[in-house]
């Protein structure tokens, strides 16, 4: 199977996991910034991120103007806020809960959106 195919299955799927997570729970996300408090925890979170866009960047690098870009984009996402939680934990940690109380329905939508559209790449369900 192709990176691109799978990581878009992936992504899709995670994506569109998280959403529905989101919506029928939405206390978890005050419980992830009350844990982003946590230094223990901000060190896992910030080393799982920066694993996961590394892994993402090193597989799929891909630059072009199409679905594969937004994989990439997710991997270099993932990389630079795990960076930033582990350099600066604070400030990364107010500037997340800042854009999310700011942005929370916008956010959503666009969760559910990526998802839907990287799950159609990976699957064509519907071609385009």
């Amino acid at each position: 199977m192709d990176t691109s195919i799978f990581l878009a299955k992936f992504w899709g799927w995670y994506l569109i996991i998280f959403f529905f997570i989101l919506s029928f729970n939405p206390n978890r996300i005050k419980q992830i910034f009350e844990d982003l408090k946590d230094q223990r925890f901000l060190i896992i979170t910030s080393f799982i991120a920066i694993i996961v866009g590394l892994l993402n960047i090193l597989f799929h690098n891909i630059w072009e103007p199409n679905w594969k870009f937004i994989i990439t984009i997710i991997g270099w996402i993932a990389l630079g806020i795990g960076l930033l939680l582990f350099i600066f934990p604070k400030g990364t940690a107010k500037w997340l809960e800042f854009i999310n109380i700011k942005l929370i329905q916008v956010l959503y939508v666009l969760l559910f959106l990526l998802g839907i559209l990287l799950l159609n790449s990976g699957y064509e369900i519907v071609p385009y």
